[in-house]
């Protein structure tokens, strides 16, 4: 996590070399969260993460005070260095960040007095949009509010949702009229403890809090309402497009770890009288390992660092670039990893096991590698057909 005097000359201003300072003094405790057997339940593991993470006051990094703006190259340091102690952490920093953003994009001053206590760990945000047959077509969400005496009336099912389990709250996206599409939505602040409302423990391959959320005719107050009615695809698009890139830097960071692993493997395994590291075979892969994980840092800053300094404006198709490239590179130096220590690879509890696992979700989650193919490919066939308009010839 210390950056050299090339990265914050590239990408980086002094503050950030503060906060890698900071994030170093963090990473013990954090990476205590993952010792076998100090916990007796995953739930506990889950809460002692979050606990982690809220006195080490890491959540105000993710959650935006006082109308100012998420910096960019902040969230990636940070996710950078989760991803590397503690994928169940990071999945909780980025969820809390997720559920709390649209109050700061449009909540009312009521709803952004509870912002404090999410940046102190005090309360944990969950963002409830994924439906049993709404994933990455957001239009498709089917869970109705429907107006009634007390405000809003909820109805429903949101299917793997992050952070339930220790959440409090979640921001509920749902149909005020299905006629109207993606048109038709709007957000909600969710209590979860509400009468109506039934929070369903899901166990996901990477351990982490996650389930499902079931609302059955859930009263809320008119005051729940984040933003205007209709404004709820604009509000989720704008979250998730604030957090995309970082899911890279997560992904860089479990690659790092894997890559650090390996190496300190292939260094002491004796194999034919000598260390794996003097294979060529195995320096191959070490090499590629190294570009793949070079590659994918430096597409994640690149988008990160043009995010922060475009006044904001939208920088999709490099968020999109580093998401895909980065998740899928990382996807590649794990399953190197995993093969360099052979057997011991693919038993339970090892650290390139558990990173295997844990990989495999953000090639998913926050656009799908295809979603993110899509949006990069329809930008160039795009520009393309625009250039080919604009350069060709009259016709005389």
């Amino acid at each position: 996590m210390r950056l050299s005097s090339d990265d914050l000359g590239m990408f980086f201003e002094p503050h950030h070399g503060e906060l890698a300072d900071r994030l170093r003094a963090a990473s013990a405790a954090l990476e205590a969260v993952e010792l076998p057997d100090a916990y007796d339940s995953e739930r506990a593991r889950d809460r002692a993460a979050a606990d982690a993470l809220g006195a080490a006051g890491l959540f105000e990094l993710a959650v935006p005070l006082g109308g100012t703006a998420l910096d960019s190259r902040s969230l990636c340091l940070t996710r950078e260095m989760l991803g590397y102690v503690s994928p169940r952490a990071d999945s909780i920093f980025a969820v809390q960040g997720l559920g709390s953003h649209p109050l700061a994009l449009a909540g009312t001053p009521a709803q952004r007095n509870e912002l404090a206590a999410l940046a102190r760990g005090a309360a944990i945000a969950a963002f409830a949009m994924t439906e049993p047959e709404a994933g990455s077509d957001v239009a498709a969400i089917a869970t109705r509010a429907a107006p009634s005496a007390e405000g809003w009336r909820l109805d429903g099912d949101k299917l793997f949702i992050s952070n339930l389990g220790i959440a409090d709250h979640a921001t509920v996206f749902a149909t005020t009229d299905p006629a109207l599409g993606a048109s038709g939505l709007a957000a909600f602040w969710v209590p979860l403890d509400a009468p109506g409302i039934t929070v369903r423990p899901l166990t996901a391959t990477a351990p982490h809090p996650i389930g499902s959320l079931e609302l059955r005719g859930a009263e809320v107050p008119a005051a729940a309402r984040i933003g205007d009615l209709g404004q709820g695809m604009k509000l989720a698009m704008q979250t998730l497009d604030a957090f995309r890139v970082s899911v890279g830097a997560a992904a860089v960071g479990m690659a790092r770890r894997a890559l650090d692993e390996a190496v300190g493997f292939v260094s002491r395994r004796i194999q034919f009288g000598k260390p794996l590291a003097d294979q060529p075979l195995v320096q191959a892969h070490l090499a590629d390992m190294v570009v793949d994980l070079d590659a994918a840092r430096l597409l994640v800053l690149r988008a990160a660092h043009r995010k922060d300094h475009a006044g904001g404006g939208r920088v999709t198709t490099e968020v999109s670039i580093a998401k895909l490239g980065a998740t899928e590179a990382a996807s590649r130096v794990i399953d190197r990893a995993v093969q360099l220590f052979g057997g011991r690879g693919v038993m339970t509890g090892h650290v390139v096991e558990h990173l295997y696992r844990a990989i495999r979700p953000l090639r998913i989650y926050e656009g799908t590698s295809e979603i993110q193919r899509t949006i990069i490919g329809r930008a160039l066939a795009g520009g393309s057909a625009r250039g080919a308009r604009r350069d060709k010839p009259s016709a005389t």
